[in-house]
């Protein structure tokens, strides 16, 4: 009974912290402390949860990533071929700085999943950044090239628990004056093949594996992380269209501190 609602708890925080600005990475690696899950099991059970918010991605977007496919790979004319490849290599280009960080960085940056109060002080530093959003414009533009570079390094800078993947390029792509549905699309979607990847690594380094929990606990976090997640997604894009997406900061901000003072 235990697993159950621990993984319940999980799926269902990976499901709104992994879209909302607030570390998914960060808030799983204080509620695992929490709730003692075994460190050798803590790995393998968030590959489970963000191959869910990965479903979530894919349903939320799949007209756009089929008419991608279709503009790349179908009779579509010059200029609709062109744009889709144009916007595959953007996404292409943003992954890169986050992959070269991972392969040269890779069990430094494992290492500090343990520290908790470390992740704490760095969930403040995502709330400091979206407090900063609020004295930026809301802005019109399209992501191009230079763009996609920039939020692809604050992509990077994600790789850290406790540093929101989603609000360190969305507050990106607000100083670079992106506007609030381009930000939020090419944000999930440059963030897919990197969770693919860190899935397939995991299950290339030790196969489909369940660290002893069942199956059915395993794909219940999963379906309930894609469920949560997706609507998790909707109210983003509310917030990014509406005036306070820096009201997240605080919560950051807050939860930080009280892991930092609270958490040994």
């Amino acid at each position: 009974m235990k697993e159950f609602v621990d993984v319940t708890l999980l799926a269902v925080l990976q499901g709104v912290a992994e879209f909302l600005p607030i570390s998914s990475s960060g808030h799983l690696v204080i509620l695992q402390h929490i709730l003692e899950v075994p460190e050798g099991l803590r790995m393998r059970l968030e590959v489970f949860l963000h191959a869910g918010t990965l479903l979530s991605i894919f349903a939320f977007y799949w007209r756009r990533l089929a008419l991608l496919a279709a503009g790349a790979f179908g009779a579509a004319g010059a200029e609709a071929r062109k744009a889709a490849w144009s916007f595959a290599a953007r996404l292409l280009l943003s992954t890169l700085p986050a992959i070269a960080l991972y392969f040269t960085c890779h069990r430094e940056i494992d290492a500090l999943v343990t520290n908790v109060r470390l992740v704490g002080g760095l969930l403040m530093l995502t709330g400091v950044v979206l407090l900063g959003t609020r004295f930026l414009p809301q802005g019109s533009r399209a992501v191009d090239y230079l763009k996609a570079l920039f939020m692809g390094v604050a992509q990077a800078f994600a790789l850290l628990p406790g540093v929101s993947r989603s609000g360190m390029t969305l507050a990106a792509a607000r100083a670079g004056r992106v506007s609030p549905e381009s930000a939020a699309e090419f944000s999930f979607l440059m963030s897919a093949p990197l969770i693919l990847g860190g899935v397939v690594l995991e299950i290339a380094k030790d196969g489909v594996e369940t660290g002893g929990m069942s199956w059915g606990v395993l794909l219940w976090g999963t379906a309930l992380s894609a469920v949560v997640g997706y609507f998790s997604l909707v109210l983003l894009l509310k917030a990014l269209k509406g005036p306070w997406f820096w009201l997240f900061g605080p919560y950051c901000l807050l939860a930080g501190l009280c892991t930092v003072l609270l958490c040994r």
